[in-house]
């Protein structure tokens, strides 16, 4: 637990994928302590108010700016929490903090910065779908907003080549609604028609929905940006309802 002091500090923190019964009690903690909480529109207003907390919501693609707000304030004393969904070191405001931090004044590196760890989406939706992840994996974040969509194909056929199981943040948008397709047909080639994909929409939310297709199957339709995404390897099967990938590949035995 962090206890309110006179000094000013910087926490990034996760707050899981959705259920609030999966935000760490040290999470909850800090935001009891903070004096501002700062994040995305739909983040911020998880956060209950009260007497002596200032809520900072702001729209999305802004994450530089408001990284660099949480800075400024915890350089005049304030106990600033950047709030991100799932965890904040995956595809979130943890590296936008540092990024910020870098591009700033000199004296902000003896400012208190931590980050707290939460449940990120990729682990949540391999839960409930079984052990998905259970051998070599990648995360890749399929939107092209930061990097060209060339690089992600690389990644994606690299990655699919490799053995690699797959988890994919931002599938499908309504800016971006043709990429998708292009991603499994470069799946369906690296990886191979029989492999399984599993779409998991709302995770940990009283709406989820779980679907697992063969990739042959699969249809850019079936994902949005509520979606998260993951593709086995060829050794991925289905049990019951559930999908796992052995722990072993090749030769070894364990």
């Amino acid at each position: 637990m962090i206890a309110p002091s006179k000094n000013g500090w910087v926490v990034i923190a996760g707050l899981g994928p959705g259920d609030e019964a999966l935000v760490t009690q040290e999470v909850r903690d800090t935001i009891d302590a903070a004096t501002d909480i700062v994040g995305y529109i739909p983040y911020v207003k998880r956060i209950a108010p009260r007497d002596g907390l200032t809520l900072h919501a702001s729209d999305n693609r802004v994450e530089l700016d408001r990284a660099t707000h949480a800075l400024e304030m915890a350089a005049t004393g304030k106990r600033v929490v950047v709030v991100s969904s799932g965890d904040p070191g995956v595809f979130a405001m943890a590296s936008a903090v540092f990024e910020a931090l870098e591009a700033g004044p000199k004296d902000w590196l003896d400012l208190d910065i931590r980050v707290l760890p939460g449940i990120t989406a990729m682990l949540a939706a391999a839960a409930q779908i079984g052990a998905p992840l259970g051998h070599d994996f990648a995360a890749i974040n399929l939107s092209d907003n930061l990097k060209p969509w060339s690089l992600i194909e690389t990644r994606l056929r690299a990655a699919g080549e490799a053995g690699f199981a797959m988890a994919f943040y931002n599938p499908r948008s309504k800016s971006r609604p043709h990429q998708f397709a292009r991603a499994l047909e470069i799946l369906r080639d690296a990886c191979g028609g029989d492999t399984l994909i599993s779409f998991a929409r709302d995770v940990t939310k009283p709406t989820q929905q779980i679907n697992t297709v063969a990739l042959k199957h699969a249809t850019p339709e079936m994902a949005d940006m509520r979606t998260m995404v993951i593709v086995g390897n060829r050794d991925t099967r289905a049990i019951g309802r559930f999908v796992y990938t052995p722990r072993s590949a090749g030769d070894a035995t364990s």
